[in-house]
Parts: C-alpha cells; structure tokens; sequence
C-alpha cells in the first residue's frame, strides 16, 4: 500500500526522517539509485546565488529534515525561513540549529558547497552563516490556503521548494492549486527556485511507499506560467533505467528558476 500525504497522523507516523536522510542523504552524489540527482541539483542551486542578487529574507517550503538547499543558500539571503509538514522533520533541522550531538551531520555538503562556490575551507563558516540567518522553523502545508496559518510571513524575496508539491498533492488539480498557494507568499518580481521529479509515482522510506502525482514537462511549463511565473532557467537530467532503481520510479530531475510577474497578486 502506498501512503499519500492527505493520510495526514499515518503519514507523519510512517515517515522516518533519520531513516530518509541516512537513506538519500549519505553521500553528497544522494543515492546510487537516483544518478547523482543531488550533484545536479546543488551545481545548479550554487549557479543561481553565486550569480544572482543577495536576498532580504528567502522561504524554503517542505525543507523535510534537509539542509542541503539551505547551505546553498547560506550568505545569500540575511534572513531564512524553513517550514515542513513533518514534525519529525523539523525537529530534525532544530537539532542542527543548536548544534546538538544528536543531529545529523551536514559537514559533507557544506564542503562540498563552499567547494562549488570556490573555496572549501570555509565549510564551518557557511555552517555558522546558516546557523544564524534561519530565524524560524515553520510548520507548512501547501494544500491550505496559507500554507503557514496560523503564521502570517510578509511576502519574501525568494521561494525555494524541492521535491514537495508533488509528494503534497494528490493529483494534478491539486497541485496547480498548491503552486498557487505557495506563490502567494512570494512578492511580485520574486525569485522561485523548484528541485522536483518528472513522472514520479512513488518514493520509498524504510520500505514504506509514499505517494506522489505524476506530472511530465510539458505541464509543468505550462501550470508555472499559468499561475504567473516568467520561466527564466529549466534544466532536465534523466534518471537511470526504472529497472535499476527500487527507491522510486522517476524518469528525470528538473531544475527550475522562474520570476514572479510584478502586476501578479500576493
């Protein structure tokens, strides 16, 4: 049986985020099974803030218990706002916030980041950036309508999402709506950087299968320029064979920048 996110209790009960993290999180090249999905997608992600404007304040919808896209963007935005759905999840970021013994150890992709950026000595300073730029731990939920109710956050400067919607929602109706949701909570002019999966139907966690909606490229262009995006950047790498891979069944990865029109509404 494959567990969806509207199951709500039985999802947060069967999702184990040490379990995901020492399951994708291992190596800084991510699993075997999934062809260095996440070298592709920090050489992207550090492209993008090294070439960009620094930002006010910068919001990464379903962070899950990661901070891998966080170490990216550490010394690019002065304020950072993190939010998952999972307690668990965010438990798990607050550990390393405190620098808790307990935490998981994100040593490996902080040198790897400042290694891309064109200096890995300066890991433990882009770990301490990032230690005092995240200001709040947020739960989310991008099926409401505010996906951070009851916390109402002003509009930011930068929205990030890797591999959420699609996971969040239970079709394609539902996630039109939930980029929508999350776009509301980015100003007019503002930056969106999505990381997500192309034809994906599940994901494996502690041999739990969770859900996910399939969707193919042509519909993703399609529903970010409907919902009021300028596509600036999308970068598509294939998936190994789906006989090759137990963990999930995607065919590609896609990288996406796009710019929020300014007359678009908040």
């Amino acid at each position: 049986m494959e567990i969806s996110f509207s199951d709500g209790n039985y999802y947060e009960e069967k999702f184990d985020s040490r379990v995901f993290l020492e399951t994708y999180f291992n190596s800084t090249s991510g699993h075997r099974q999934e062809n260095e999905f996440l070298t592709f997608s920090l050489k992207n992600l550090v492209n993008v803030f090294s070439n960009g404007p620094k930002f006010r304040r910068l919001l990464e919808i379903g962070s899950g218990p990661c901070l891998h896209f966080a170490l990216c963007a550490s010394g690019h935005a002065e304020e950072i706002v993190l939010s998952d759905f999972v307690r668990s999840n965010c438990q798990e970021i607050k550990l390393w916030l405190k620098n808790d013994p307990g935490a998981f150890d994100w040593s490996h992709f902080a040198k790897l980041v400042c290694e891309l950026e064109g200096n890995r000595e300066k890991w433990t300073e882009k770990e301490k950036k990032l230690r005092d730029s995240v200001k709040q731990v947020l739960k989310c939920d991008v099926n409401q309508t505010n996906p951070l109710d009851p916390v109402e956050l002003e509009p930011v400067d930068c929205l990030m999402t890797s591999l959420c919607l699609e996971v969040a929602c239970k079709d394609k109706a539902a996630y039109c709506a939930a980029l929508r949701n999350v776009t509301a909570l980015l100003k007019p002019g503002g930056v969106l950087i999505m990381n997500g999966v192309l034809n994906q139907t599940f994901y494996t966690v502690n041999n739990h299968k969770f859900s996910c909606v399939k969707f193919d490229q042509a519909f993703l262009r399609k529903i970010v320029k409907e919902v009021g995006y300028e596509i600036e950047q999308l970068e598509i790498f294939d998936g190994l064979d789906k006989s090759q891979n137990t963990l999930s069944d995607f065919n590609a990865i896609f990288f996406l920048v796009a710019l929020k029109n300014k007359n678009a509404p908040c």
